[in-house]
């Protein structure tokens, strides 16, 4: 994989900012630890960093020009179909002087211009300078794979692929605090913001033209999602199980090709036996990764894996792990953070990374299936809710015991009432505050008080409102469990999940291919009834009945359990002094200015006491953000 970075200079002032394009090509070499090439003009750079996943004399290194010297791209990504796009451009007289992916796509904008974005199967973000016409053409992928972010004022226009990138140009580091705000009730910050008020992130499916002093930013790809063609799609149950099943195949078939060791992240859960199934058929050598937790055998699923490895007949290498060799990886994540994101269970991610990376350079994974699918405990709740009957009543009239009772995460009694107490905290609210309220772990009073009195009350809390309305757009008055769907596809799946895959897996050199994503496929899945996905029974149904007679029979009907993070033992024991002596402490608060000592102190209260809740959740929140604001702006 790749980084990529660039600034157009558009006056004097611009170009101070130019002379350190090296520096900021330099901040991507974890992306892209192989080789690295700048190109610089007058006013114009562009860095490119790249990690070598095919055969070295088949590419030519960016950044990379046709052969008139008027285009230039620097690319991050895959072109899954750059063959079939490269024959139909030589027929068009187009000739190439490699291999590459890139060339095809140079060459594809040159013919096509912003029109061939609808052509390209891949993950991708890349620019594309017109040296004749001074401009700049950027774009990214259709569900927000792989990242782009950018920086426009009166004197330059910044790219690059991380944070880490931008800030070496030397900008004004300036939060934006209704991004903070956020931040403290979802734990990450969505697009197209970012903890930097300047700072933005290309949306997924978008596109941006740059010319001097002006960019026009415009959406090329939206889910073609119909409710009501979708729930009244003739297709039968069994035809959509061969549909996706064929679907799937082609896009893992797709995804195979490196010249490099290539492998697949197995878990032992639905998805990612479904990825290894498919791969192992069209490759027999395929090579299987798992992560075990021997402190956490609740969450330690390696059984699965085992038995999925074996009846596909892969290499498997499992990663048993303590909760100390979890905790000694903290701070490299940590490090490696160049904006606020605290889904804990990137610390895992990042460790079977590192670790995966020592057999292979690319692996296969199965992300996306939870959020297309209806995966999450969540969507389970969301469609009793939408179903709702005399239980889901009872369990709401019953919200002033969930209340009163301990709720904790670390006994099965403490943590159902948690559950409840969350159910019926949701059943009383509307479809768009519920999905919010589910989404967040804190919620927008909560949040509020976090900050110092003399913010609460500053003009930037005007500027929430408008933000979430924009994220909750794609929920009606009444929702479907489809709606649902398209509204995690746009917020939770590319400001979470992708995030924590892209940012781990990039901070370890290695690429990591999610063939549930192929456009086809989630075009194909948001054409489906809900019901085809969720019922009272079983998620991610037509998944799982469609792969049924090929998975081991093991892995159907027991519970999701995912990966937590053993933060409250951690918080109680070896982070303690984190929280009471250093980034929580009452005097870096007060020095720092930005929260209100007083909210801090009654949720290290609770943390500490015999009914934490989540709160263990909004105190990682507020240590990764410390964490990274003692290291960016302290």
């Amino acid at each position: 994989m790749c980084g990529i970075t660039g600034i157009f200079a558009f006056n004097l002032v611009g170009k101070f900012n130019k002379i350190q394009t090296m520096n900021a090509t330099l901040a991507l070499q974890k992306r892209g630890p192989d080789y690295q090439d700048v190109y610089v003009d007058e006013w114009v750079g562009l860095g490119h960093r790249r990690l070598s996943i095919i055969d070295t004399t088949s590419v030519a290194h960016q950044p990379m020009w046709d052969e008139s010297k008027r285009y230039c791209i620097v690319f991050n990504g895959e072109i899954f179909n750059y063959q079939e796009l490269r024959q139909a451009l030589e027929q068009k007289g187009h000739s190439f002087f490699s291999h590459s992916d890139t060339e095809v796509l140079l060459r594809l904008y040159m013919e096509e211009k912003e029109h061939c974005l609808n052509k390209l199967n891949g993950f991708f973000s890349f620019c594309v300078y017109d040296k004749a016409d001074q401009t700049f053409f950027l774009a990214r992928d259709r569900y927000g794979i792989k990242p782009l972010l950018y920086l426009f004022d009166e004197h330059k226009f910044l790219f690059a692929s991380e944070m880490k990138s931008i800030v070496e140009y030397g900008i004004e580091k300036n939060i934006d605090y209704n991004s903070l705000y956020i931040y403290l009730q979802l734990n990450y910050i969505p697009a197209p913001d970012s903890i930097f008020q300047d700072v933005k992130k290309l949306m997924p499916g978008h596109y941006m033209k740059v010319s001097h002093q002006h960019i026009d930013i415009q959406p090329y790809y939206t889910i073609p999602y119909d409710a009501s063609a979708a729930e009244n799609n003739p297709i039968t149950y069994q035809d959509a199980q061969k549909k996706l099943r064929d679907l799937l195949e082609a896009s893992v078939q797709r995804r195979l090709v490196a010249d490099v060791p290539l492998g697949a992240f197995l878990s032992g859960g639905i998805d990612s036996s479904v990825v290894t199934a498919l791969a192992s058929k069209h490759k027999p050598d395929l090579h299987t990764f798992s992560i075990g937790f021997r402190d956490e055998k609740f969450f330690d699923e390696t059984e699965y894996a085992r038995l999925v490895a074996k009846q596909f007949n892969t290499e498997h290498t499992v990663f048993s792990l303590t909760n100390h060799d979890l905790y000694t990886h903290v701070h490299s994540v940590l490090d490696y953070l160049d904006e606020p994101f605290a889904d804990s269970s990137a610390l895992a991610v990042y460790i079977l990374s590192k670790e995966t990376r020592k057999h292979a350079t690319v692996a296969l994974s199965g992300d996306g299936a939870d959020e297309l699918l209806a995966g999450y405990n969540k969507h389970a709740a969301f469609h009793r809710i939408i179903q709702k009957g005399w239980k889901e009543e009872a369990v709401s009239a019953l919200d002033p015991l969930w209340r009163a009772l301990p709720k904790s995460r670390n006994s099965p009694i403490a943590n159902k009432a948690r559950q409840f107490a969350r159910f019926s905290e949701g059943m009383r609210l509307s479809a768009k505050d519920r999905y919010w309220r589910w989404a967040s772990f804190a919620d927008k009073d909560e949040a509020l008080k976090m900050f110092h009195p003399d913010l609460r009350t500053s003009k930037w809390l005007n500027d929430f409102v408008p933000r979430r309305k924009s994220i909750l757009s794609s929920i009606p008055d009444k929702e479907s469990i489809n709606d649902i769907l398209l509204t995690d596809t746009q917020l939770v799946l590319p400001n979470d999940m992708l995030t924590k895959v892209d940012m781990m897996s990039m901070a370890n050199g290695l690429e990591v291919r999610v063939p549930f994503l192929d456009y086809e496929v989630v075009n194909f899945i948001f054409s489906l009834p809900g019901d085809f996905k969720i019922n009272r029974s079983l998620r991610k149904r037509v998944l799982q009945d469609a792969f049924r007679d090929v998975l081991p029979e093991k892995l159907y009907n027991r519970p999701k359990k995912g990966f937590e993070v053993p933060l409250l033992k951690w918080f109680r024991n070896e982070m303690k002094s984190l929280i009471t002596e250093d980034l929580l402490s009452e005097k870096f608060i007060h020095d720092q200015g930005l929260f209100s000592y007083s909210e801090i102190e009654k949720l290290k209260q609770q943390l500490f006491s015999s009914n934490p809740g989540d709160v263990h959740a909004r105190i990682w929140g507020l240590i990764v953000f410390q964490w990274w604001w003692k290291k960016n702006m302290g």
